[in-house]
């Protein structure tokens, strides 16, 4: 059986509105809460991994061409 992640696909997207909805996303998240994350803007998939590691989050690369990047993000335990 497959592994079921929430989906976020920011591909439609270009930079910095990728992160935008991320951000918002992560408002809502809880620690431990796993999310699959694609993104299709270069910028994006260079800088939104770099970002999420600073937070402290897990992030495994999934799948990467030239049409996108595909990433499981884990989210780290937030601040209180």
């Amino acid at each position: 059986m497959e592994p079921h992640w929430e989906q976020l696909d920011l591909t439609p997207w270009r930079c910095p509105e990728p992160l935008i909805r991320l951000k918002l996303w992560l408002r809502g998240a809880r620690a431990g809460q796993s999310l699959h994350l694609t993104l299709g803007d270069a910028g994006s998939r260079q800088d939104i991994p770099a970002w999420l590691l600073r937070q402290g989050h897990q992030v495994q690369r999934l799948q990467e061409s030239q049409a996108g990047l595909a990433l499981l993000l884990i989210v780290r335990s937030t601040p209180s």
